[in-house]
């Protein structure tokens, strides 16, 4: 094993190695944006190993994402210099998934249980708010599956719900469906993703025999991306750790930036309280931005206040300055964009390592219509998924009721598609049966075919599909996967059913099937398969086509490009108007910190760029630079006024030009000194948002105005 610590340690820098050598006791790896917190993982799981601290199956190595998990595997592999097996790498839900097999029958559920995604978790809170007679018009079923797994992440069953919620409306439809909901799940021996965790959260938290077997079992946890953990993947890993607390937690509370999917970055922040006597090891070596990119993100970052300080540096010399663009308004800024990019095309810059990141999705349609006039190739990165298509979607469900004669929602999607006569009412009636016989969809559907309750055409159409699925459960351990959904597509009649349906692309999805058998081909079990499509990554993977990006500040966290542009600073937008009303000053830091991701995407070059003015829903608005342009240092930026409003460095005011912000409320009149009369439509820090008596609505300076 001498040759591979050597190999693990080579070119770690002086606190990599620090992180990676420390044994025994808790330990928080502050890994600044582009410090080689992945390198420190990898290697440090290669360290237990090879100093023999643990055997490869008693680490558990905890991440988001699976790419982030196979990355990980395969970089532990190499570094071995063999593949291990048993290792538990994966994700939340996936490590999960895992225990569950094992002790599903404490919970109550089959080890052949199914996870439900979100097209079945609508298709159950329909059929409950129909038979509560809810009204179903009236009631987003997004919205209350929303809510159901907000509650779960924050570790709230439904009896807690009836004792914390006594509102009406939206929250009091949300509490009568909720235990409902999720006592079908558990009559179909099925699970949603939250119920992953918590039912873990259950099992460890009611069986002391359970939790210490897996507290003796995994010898040292680490944890990926510690400060985009909830409350309940907190608590999952309390519970996996107590009493040892051989945890290593990675993670940048600078980078904490989901807090509306219910990341808590306090996680990390109290990391020294939850495990006293905790090491700190912070990574400030950046390995990807020159020294002027990482001076502006420093900078910014440093004015939150909840934060563990750090500061980022490079060994690298040269490079640009941050090139800072006022705009008259977005058409300008587009334009500018656009033109400048073209500059990097002909200057034989990479299109794929050029990403135009905005904050909100409306503003890419200025850049779509501006590059295309100009001929420039580009993407929207994101989309719809190819295990979400309806075609895909629906062979799945097959296998799914193959599997498991439980999965009622599996049956539900597929017992009409295509048509047998199987409506509403069919289904209502097996639902009912279903319900009082205690028995599943599926079973009920036998019981009533075989008593001649369902009759007719519907009768035969549906013998036929209980007759195809028995038989294909039989032979299913004798074809191959891709065999399996062939025979699906071609008995059931489904490629007959698109060729009719003059609504789709027939030949799109006929390669969408094509490419889904060559898809099965590359797992060894249904349910290998099955769990894989549950917990599959959401993040869609990045090709290197000649396309210019243009993506989402939360969509491109852990994504990097030589040249970024990052469009729309300005006050209402970036930050965001709504993140501001609706929290506060929490609200603001969880902005800039989104800010600091979006500064340390770049590599080598960065733009800012701002508008004076921007059309939203349809109305002009007058717009002042964003607060955080001033939270940068000067002697970084290169600054270009194309027309827009200038803006002042640095944050700090003198006594003289401070202002009582207390004195202005919304909804009060106001006189500004150019543009007259007017209403004050919201207060955002020093800036005044205010609907003048000319029906114009700008940001102005509370200097500027006066009672």
């Amino acid at each position: 094993m001498e040759k591979v610590e050597i190999q693990h340690l080579n070119h770690l820098n002086q606190e990599q190695e620090e992180a990676v050598r420390h044994m025994e006791g808790p330990l928080l790896v502050l890994a600044g944006a582009g410090t080689g917190k992945t390198r420190v993982l990898t290697s440090r799981i290669v360290n237990l190993i090879s100093t023999k601290a643990a055997f490869p199956n008693e680490i558990l190595a905890v991440t988001f994402t699976n790419k982030a998990a196979t990355v990980m595997k395969e970089r532990v592999s190499a570094l071995l210099g063999e593949s291990v097996p048993g290792m538990y790498i994966g994700t939340f839900h996936s490590i999960s998934t895992k225990i569950l097999r094992n002790y599903c029958h404490l919970i109550g559920l089959n080890s052949n249980f199914t996870i439900v995604d979100q097209d079945d978790q609508i298709r159950l809170v329909k059929r409950i708010v129909k038979d509560l007679d809810l009204g179903q018009e009236k009631i987003n079923y997004k919205a209350v599956i929303n809510q159901i797994s907000a509650w779960k992440d924050k570790v709230i069953k439904p009896e807690q719900v009836e004792k914390s919620y006594n509102s009406s409306g939206f929250m009091d439809i949300c509490r009568q469906i909720y235990p409902i909901y999720q006592g079908e799940l558990k009559r179909s021996n099925s699970c949603d993703f939250g119920d992953l965790i918590l039912h873990v959260i259950t099992l460890l938290s009611n069986n002391e025999e359970v939790q210490n077997y897996y507290n003796r079992k995994f010898k040292f946890v680490l944890v990926d991306e510690y400060q985009d953990t909830n409350t309940a993947q907190y608590l999952w890993l309390r519970l996996l750790v107590a009493g040892k607390n051989n945890i290593c937690c990675v993670g940048d509370d600078d980078q904490s930036i989901y807090g509306f999917r219910g990341a808590e970055v306090e996680n990390i922040l109290r990391f020294e309280r939850d495990f006293p006597g905790a090491k700190i090891v912070k990574l400030q070596q950046n390995y990807r931005s020159t020294q002027y990119i990482l001076n502006v993100a420093s900078n910014l970052i440093s004015h939150n206040k909840k934060r563990h300080e750090k500061t980022l540096y490079t060994a690298a010399s040269g490079g640009n300055k941050v090139n800072v663009i006022s705009n008259w308004d977005d058409k300008a800024e587009a334009s500018t964009i656009a033109d400048e990019i073209i500059s990097l095309l002909n200057d034989k810059h990479e299109a794929s390592e050029i990403s135009i990141l905005v904050r909100a999705s409306f503003q890419t349609r200025n850049f779509e219509e501006t590059l295309l006039s100009k001929a420039v190739p580009y993407r929207i990165i994101g989309g719809l998924k190819f295990y979400d298509r309806k075609e895909i979607k629906d062979i799945i469900s097959y296998l799914r009721i193959i599997y498991s004669n439980t999965d009622n929602l599996a049956l539900e999607r597929i017992i009409n598609t295509p048509k047998r006569g199987a409506g509403p009412a069919t289904l209502q009636k097996l639902n009912e049966i279903s319900r009082s016989s205690n028995l599943s969809l599926f079973d009920s559907l036998c019981s009533c075919l075989k008593n001649g309750s369902v009759k007719g055409k519907v009768g035969v159409e549906l013998e036929a599909l209980v007759s195809l699925i028995f038989e294909l459960r039989n032979f299913q351990s004798t074809i191959t996967l891709s065999e399996l959904a062939k025979q699906i597509v071609e008995k059931t009649g489904y490629i007959q059913m698109l060729k009719a349906d003059k609504e789709v692309n027939y030949e799109a999805k006929l390669e969408n099937l094509q490419e889904f058998y060559i898809a099965l081909n590359e797992f060894d079990s249904l349910e290998e398969f099955l769990e894989h499509v549950s917990l599959i990554n959401e993040t869609q993977s990045i090709d290197n086509g000649s396309l210019i990006n243009i993506i989402t500040l939360h969509s491109a966290k852990g994504l990097e490009f030589d040249t970024v542009f990052l469009a729309g600073w300005e006050d209402g937008l970036f930050p965001h108007q709504k993140t501001i009303e609706e929290g506060g000053s929490k609200g603001v830091e969880e902005e800039r910190r989104l800010a600091y991701v979006g500064i340390t995407r770049a590599k080598k070059n960065l733009y800012i760029s701002y508008a004076s003015n921007r059309r939203v829903f349809n109305q002009w608005q007058s717009n002042l630079p964003s607060r955080f342009l001033k939270e940068m240092p000067e002697k970084d930026i290169s600054y270009f006024n194309h027309g827009g409003t200038s803006f002042q460095y640095g944050s700090k005011k003198s006594e003289g030009d401070k202002v009582n912000m207390d004195e202005f409320k919304v909804n009060q009149q106001v006189k500004h000194v150019s543009f007259g009369q007017g209403s004050i439509k919201s207060v955002i820090g020093d800036v005044v948002e205010v609907v003048f008596n000319s029906g114009e609505t700008r940001f102005v300076t509370a200097k500027t105005l006066t009672k």
